[in-house]
């Protein structure tokens, strides 16, 4: 029986113009973060699991893709690339002057059965500013995420915001133990309104039952904001800081980006404050996703507030206009001992439109040439440079 080898579970091969759309994605965003201040920072793509376990990671430990080293200790592939950061910043960097800004671009990897995609595999680009806290400090990078998306030449996208805070809220008008608060939570975060309408059936009697029923409607423009203020029935800081930050992006030219979505509660033991996604028209999944993070830093050993996101670059590079491969319309025949020549008449060409043959005849140049359906050759000798059509 022949064996046909594949690639594993979750991963795939990227070839020809989806390499080069994965470059572009990257090389724009690495730009406009170096621009803005930003340091690349790299981390080992294998992590003693407990890191991830330390700060309340943002992923549940099911989605980890572990090994055991020879020690018997449990090691993850990097499953995501904040947690490395805020362990650098916290031990490696303990002595430098905060704040600090930090860029990434790495692979992480994940249990394929955990993505909706079932990709375990994922190219990421993200930034973390820590030690900032406040109003500029989330300013700075939902900013940033904007122009992400912008610099990367994505049409038709949008920022959702939400907050950490908003769910607790809502949850105090309620008699919930940790697990029913979690089903809830989850609920609301997928959208599923029949599934949350029937688990609050049994707590209507509650005061706030109908409250948060109404939460995971609470996607739009601003006018939410006042929604969800009736619905708690008093003034509340967070809407308040939330109005001002959106009042903030507007007043600098972001005000057409930026949506809310007050329904954004998950991984809570990881968000702190402000959470933000990104979306493209026509993406099936989230392009961008991010907020204020600020226990996690203080969980490797030094206290700083913090807050950033990460790009799905995969995503992102889906949703732009194919690059065609420029076609190979020229092949250069040459001696040994004109490889320079060669070589500097290959970079003058336009760039993928020209290729040297390995041929050491003539004749097995113009076979390879025909084969590939290339009509010029170039031939460089003794006798001087010339041209042939195939």
């Amino acid at each position: 029986m022949n064996y046909i080898p594949n690639t594993p579970e979750g991963t795939r091969d990227r070839m020809l113009g989806e390499c080069r759309e994965l470059r572009q994605v990257q090389s724009a965003l690495t730009k406009l973060y170096r621009r803005r201040g930003y340091s690349e920072i790299m981390t080992p793509e294998v992590e003693f699991y407990d890191v991830f376990c330390r700060g309340g990671c943002a992923l549940p430990q099911e989605s980890m893709l572990k090994i055991i080293d020879r020690s018997g200790k449990i090691l993850v592939l990097r499953p995501e690339g904040t947690t490395p950061i805020a362990r650098v910043a916290a031990t490696k960097l303990k002595d430098t002057i905060l704040p600090r800004r930090f860029y990434y671009n790495e692979t992480v990897y994940r249990s394929s059965t955990e993505n909706k995609d079932e990709r375990g595999e994922l190219t990421q680009c993200g930034v973390e500013l820590i030690g900032a806290a406040g109003m500029k400090a989330d300013l700075e990078v939902i900013a940033a995420a904007v122009d992400s998306l912008r610099v990367c030449g994505v049409e038709n996208f949008h920022i959702e915001l939400g907050h950490a805070g908003i769910f607790s809220a809502f949850a105090e008008g309620m008699h919930l133990n940790e697990d029913e608060l979690e089903q809830v939570r989850t609920l609301i975060e997928g959208k599923s309104f029949a599934a949350l309408n029937d688990f609050l059936k049994d707590y209507r009697h509650q005061p706030g039952a109908k409250a948060m029923n109404r939460l995971a409607y609470l996607f739009g423009g601003p006018e939410v904001l006042d929604e969800a203020e009736a619905l708690l029935g008093k003034r509340s800081a967070t809407l308040d800081y939330l109005r001002e930050l959106y009042r903030m992006l507007v007043a600098a030219g972001y005000g057409d980006y930026i949506r809310f979505d007050l329904g954004m509660v998950h991984r809570l033991n990881f968000y702190t404050g402000v959470i933000f996604r990104g979306y493209v028209q026509g993406a099936g999944e989230e392009v961008l996703s991010g907020g204020r993070y600020d226990n996690l830093v203080a969980a490797f050993g030094r206290p700083a507030q913090a807050t950033g996101f990460t790009v799905n670059v995969d995503v992102v590079a889906s949703c732009l206009p194919r690059v065609e491969i420029p076609a190979v319309d020229t092949v250069i025949h040459y001696e040994p001992a004109l490889l320079a020549k060669a070589l500097a008449l290959v970079d003058s060409l336009p760039e993928g439109s020209c290729e040297l043959s390995p041929s050491s005849r003539l004749e097995g140049t113009m076979n390879l040439a025909r084969e590939k359906g290339i009509r010029r050759v170039i031939i460089l000798d003794e006798d001087g440079q010339r041209e042939v059509e195939v």
